[in-house]
């Protein structure tokens, strides 16, 4: 995987003074963490749309599902700019081939969930979306997106960023020559990752692989796609991935001895009771399948989706 892996983010979320008072929010785990691994495509919806630095604070204003963008002072109206703007944009977007976007959270143009919206004067509720951040999901329903903030929740954290390299290795498979044996080496590795999040798209999506009947192949991987995107957006939890550790272990049951059996037995308990890691049960099964060379779990994404480095199974 030689090429970059290319993220759109709020332009803040780097250092770049970008806000309403010349200020930024540059997050250390996005720009210190993930910045070794993901090349940047900044964006600031109100510097490009053509607002200036620094400028009257905004906010959402009216009914939720199409609220209007007001300054918050002099009640200008700077919606049709943004929207007119966020339409070109993510058209402009489409070229670079990216993985993932960061949004800024609350931001009345970039925030993903719960922006204010004021539906009166002086009464604001949490139950809006930014309006580029909404033209963008638009556009890219099965693109990984999230919020910064968000990005601090562990669970959220690895979530989005094993979507991601799923993702990008889904954009790899797309751009070799489509066939279906491709697909069926695809879903063959990323089985029990899948099963993870979600047993019914495991099914689903096995079937649709092994009976894929007269479709033609652009209509079948983009049915894959939709199914692969929407089931790792489920969150994976420690009782699917008990159910996952104990798939695996009938893998070893004629080679294992009791001992070793029972070693990893115990370590898949302790973690279903969250008294261990996820990467403790999954460090031993590692070493089992080198040890035992059990072949198709040697292939299988599960073992380890993204980099060790990002540390994302480490915590209990």
């Amino acid at each position: 995987m030689s090429d970059p892996i290319r993220v759109g983010i709020s332009s803040c979320l780097l250092g770049n003074p970008v806000r309403y008072n010349g200020g930024h929010q540059r997050d250390p785990y996005i720009t210190d963490t993930l910045g070794k691994f993901f090349e940047y495509v900044p964006v600031c919806p109100e510097v490009e749309c053509g607002l200036p630095v620094p400028r009257e604070t905004m906010r959402l204003v009216g009914d939720s599902e199409s609220p209007r963008l007001m300054t918050s002072q002099s009640g200008i109206d700077h919606t049709d700019r943004m929207l007119n703007w966020a339409r070109r944009k993510v058209k402009e977007l489409e070229g670079e081939n990216l993985l993932a976007f960061i949004c800024k959270s609350k931001s009345p143009s970039s925030g993903m969930e719960r922006v204010k919206v004021y539906t009166d004067a002086t009464n604001p509720r949490k139950i809006g979306v930014g309006l580029f951040a909404r033209e963008l999901q638009r556009h890219f329903p099965l693109l990984p997106m999230e919020e910064e903030g968000r990005l601090h929740d562990p669970n959220l954290r690895e979530n989005f960023i094993e979507r991601i390299f799923v993702y990008r290795r889904w954009r790899e498979l797309q751009g070799q020559r489509q066939n279906r044996g491709g697909l069926v080496a695809f879903h063959t590795a990323h089985k029990l990752q899948i099963m993870a999040h979600s047993v019914k798209h495991y099914r689903d999506m096995g079937k649709l692989v092994a009976n894929p009947g007269s479709r033609p192949l652009p209509e079948l991987f983009a049915e894959y796609e939709k199914m692969l995107m929407e089931a790792l957006a489920l969150k994976a939890t420690v009782k699917k991935n008990c159910n996952v550790l104990q798939h695996m272990v009938g893998y070893f049951k004629k080679v294992l001895s009791p001992g070793e059996k029972q070693e990893l037995l115990e370590l898949i308990e302790r973690y279903r009771g969250e008294y261990l890691p996820l990467i403790v049960p999954i460090t031993l099964l590692n070493h089992y399948v080198r040890k035992y060379q059990v072949g198709y779990l040697a292939g299988q994404s599960y073992l380890e989706p993204h980099p060790q480095e990002l540390k994302l199974r480490n915590h209990a």
